[in-house]
């Protein structure tokens, strides 16, 4: 079963992998991924956002269950962006840190839904920013990592909060230890890329 997992986690930083194959047990697990999104409010969720290290995420900008499009993108790629744009964004990652981030305004995007279409669309404002964010996910990056240095300032105090929470849990034996958590994403990554 997946959990939402939070900074500093390092599978946060771990850039995943492209997918392969793509089985029934994938599909559940992408079913999963939208309930845990919904249950925090989002509007989008990285795979490496439930400790998997795989090219996957999904969204809907609704944010809201059977309102607006499910999408799935396995194996996205930003093919060209135009534009800019400045807009708070939040992570579910994150959780009560918003902070102003410069994006691209539209993008075009090649990727493929859960049933192997390929997608190619030219998309902009509120979803291009969401396939954004959670494409910079799967490579590793947080919003926090675009947030200009003058203005992380103001959300150090937070950032410090999560790493004491994380350090604290993981002496408790709640988190496992970074060379049990590479082991298990190295599993994951032998099934499906």
């Amino acid at each position: 079963m997946l959990h939402l997992i939070t900074y500093p986690h390092p599978t946060l930083r771990y850039p995943a992998k492209p997918i392969a194959r793509v089985d029934a047990h994938l599909k559940s697990l992408v079913g999963e991924m939208f309930d845990i999104m919904y249950e925090h409010r989002g509007v989008g969720l990285a795979a490496t956002q439930v400790n998997l290290p795989i090219r996957l995420f999904v969204a809907n900008p609704s944010g809201e269950k059977e309102t607006g499009p499910e999408l799935v993108f396995i194996n996205p790629v930003i093919q060209r962006a135009t534009g800019s744009a400045e807009a708070e964004e939040g992570c579910l990652s994150l959780p009560g840190i918003n902070a102003t981030v410069k994006r691209n305004k539209s993008v075009k995007i090649n990727a493929y839904g859960l049933d192997g279409t390929e997608i190619n669309a030219e998309v902009d404002g509120f979803l291009a920013r969401i396939i954004q964010h959670e494409l910079d996910h799967l490579d590793g990056v947080l919003f926090i990592d675009r947030v200009p240095e003058q203005n992380r300032m103001q959300i150090q105090d937070e950032l410090s909060g999560f790493e004491s929470t994380f350090e604290m849990k993981r002496k408790a034996g709640l988190i496992l230890s970074d060379e049990k958590i590479f082991e298990e994403l190295k599993a994951w990554e032998a099934k499906y890329c």
